[in-house]
């Protein structure tokens, strides 16, 4: 049967179809589908952990258990997973073992935009990386038989723009791998410095055999054409050189570690003029210049953003179809806190307070954004708060009374502990605020360990905010509604004015969870409106400017009453305040 299948999703069926029997992940975007999709398939075990280095962990133990394992990542979830990446590839595995990492070209939901085959590179892991749905499942299957052929843990490159497309796939059974037969062995899998070493040799003659694979086998292949120009390509820009250049000769990478050399030489032989169309780094060209293949890459292309069909045929001289023009001028459409947002009052509150806000990974990020404009740093998972203690660290006492950090309930589970922790050791007098909407708001409702629910929305341990933080030595700790902004904006005030280190749990469901029922929509009484526009300074989409009054969109109001605490004259009228 067949069917049409994101790449995410074909993944998934291929880790059903091939036997994996253990899946742990963090979401992260544009990996996330994939871990959701298998949840689907009882056949599988699958897990939200709470974050990359854990479920690497489970996926390394299933495996080392006998079991076909997998996890997925987006490419910054890579960082916070590199230490068993690294490792893993000295122990190998005993079940197969597949690790999926989506990059972001163009950082469409990233705060960078790194390429993860340097990883690769650097743990001397194989990698495949698939150009369509079809290649997503298949690529699967050969990750397995060359995980355990080779006794190594296999990277499956993904990119957003194959994890969030569609094209055909062929579904076939599952084929049940079992599970391997454990024997105890030390000198394989307990990796202190006397094993290790000898483990070292052992990962390079792997390499040095992956590298003879890659020669021959038919994940990279040759498509011959007019020899004028051949390219070489592998994944997203595979299709773009395809639709762009279709008389090109092409070398298509399936296997983009570790790369050929004689496939690489004999086909730069057989073209007049070589290419190499690659987003990110030049990992390939500088491969090429490795082994005196001379092609033209990076100087052409450059090093920044993701590419298109019309990027590789402008860059290579290639008309394109004219596109039309739109007839009508199409406004911006930045993104925004949703309305009803429990994050919105609580930016509003800091902004007012005027407080300098040490940021974290998730929604609540476009808090930095106009009009509330209510965060100063945004680096990655946790560093809010450690980047907080830090920053008070070196700037004084006063500065912690001017100061505070936030965070989600996810992100604080997946790496804020730590940061709270070294904040009560060495005795720092900051306040933190955990945003605890009741989910993992950012990649699209997934549950963590605070929300009571495991991957299939079945009742589970929940752990508490409150109880955790009191335990690493946290006095003061406080929940409040962001909702309420007179009681959220006095508890900062007080919290920030303590001379120790506070929590305060700024605690509202996220809007859009199924189990938030929407109020009756606000509406504004023009004979009371004044156009102060006090009501805009929450940012909320809901409001605008109609023909020079402000007006509240029925469709989009969830009745959350914010705007009605800042009306000085009671115009917005409906609900509850």
């Amino acid at each position: 049967m067949k069917k049409l299948m994101l790449g995410n999703a074909a993944v998934a069926r291929g880790l059903y179809e091939h036997g994996c029997r253990v899946a742990s992940s963090y979401p992260g975007t544009p990996s996330t589908e994939i871990t959701e999709e298998l949840s689907n398939y009882p056949e599988v075990y699958t897990e939200w952990a709470p974050n990359e280095k854990v479920a690497m962990e489970v996926a390394l133990g299933a495996s080392i258990g006998g079991a076909r394992s997998f996890c997925a990542m987006k490419h910054v979830g890579l960082n916070v997973a590199a230490d068993p990446l690294f490792t893993a590839s000295y122990t190998g595995v005993n079940g197969g073992m597949v690790i999926a990492v989506a990059d972001d070209p163009g950082m469409h939901s990233s705060q960078n935009e790194q390429d993860s085959r340097h990883y690769a590179i650097a743990a001397k892991l194989p990698m495949l990386e698939p150009a369509d749905s079809a290649e997503c499942r298949d690529f699967v299957g050969e990750a397995y038989r060359i995980s355990e052929e080779y006794d190594t843990p296999v990277i499956l490159r993904m990119q957003t723009r194959i994890a969030h497309s569609q094209s055909i796939v062929e579904l076939g059974e599952r084929t049940d791998a079992g599970v391997k037969e454990y024997t105890k062995d030390p000198k394989k899998y307990v990796m202190m410095p006397a094993n290790a070493i000898g483990r070292h040799v052992v990962v390079e003659e792997r390499t040095a055999r992956l590298r003879d694979f890659a020669e021959t086998s038919p994940l990279n292949r040759v498509e011959m054409a007019d020899t004028a120009m051949g390219v070489i390509a592998a994944g997203t820009c595979y299709q773009y050189v395809k639709e762009a250049l279709p008389n090109a000769s092409v070398l298509k990478l399936g296997m983009v570690n570790p790369l050929p050399v004689k496939l690489i030489q004999e086909f730069a032989a057989k073209v007049e003029k070589l290419y190499i169309v690659e987003e990110l780094d030049g990992i390939i060209e500088s491969h090429c210049a490795s082994i005196g293949v001379k092609a033209v890459g990076k100087e052409l292309f450059g090093l920044l953003g993701e590419y298109s069909q019309r990027t590789v045929a402008e860059k290579l001289g290639q008309p394109l179809p004219a596109g039309e023009a739109f007839p009508e001028a199409i406004p911006g459409r930045p993104p925004v806190l949703c309305p009803g947002c429990p994050h919105r009052g609580m930016f509003y509150s800091l902004h007012k307070i005027g407080v300098t806000v040490s940021g974290d990974i998730g929604c609540y990020t476009l808090g930095a954004l106009p009009p509330l404009t209510a965060m100063d740093t945004t680096i990655c998972m946790g560093a809010s708060i450690s980047g907080l203690h830090g920053f008070n660290t070196a700037r004084g006492a006063e500065s912690a009374k001017k100061s505070v950090a936030v965070i989600g309930d996810s992100t604080f589970m997946h790496s804020g502990i730590t940061g709270l922790i070294d904040m009560v050791y060495n005795r720092g007098a900051s306040t933190v605020i955990v945003l605890d909407n009741s989910i993992t708001g950012m990649t699209g409702h997934q549950q963590n360990p605070t929300t009571g629910y495991d991957i299939h929305g079945v009742a589970a341990p929940a752990v508490s905010i409150e109880k955790l933080c009191e335990a690493i030595g946290v006095n003061r700790v406080r929940v409040v509604d962001p909702n309420n902004l007179k009681e959220f904006e006095a508890t900062v005030r007080e919290e920030l004015a303590a001379e120790e280190v506070s929590v305060i749990i700024s605690r509202r469901p996220c809007a859009l969870l199924k189990s938030v029922k929407p109020k009756p929509a606000l509406s504004i009484d023009h004979g009371k409106c004044i156009t102060c526009k006090m009501c805009f300074r929450i940012g909320c989409p809901a409001i605008a400017m109609v023909e020079g009054k402000v007006e509240i969109d029925p469709t989009l109001c969830v009745g959350c009453g914010l705007c009605q605490q800042l009306c000085p004259k009671q115009a917005i009228t409906g609900g509850d305040k």
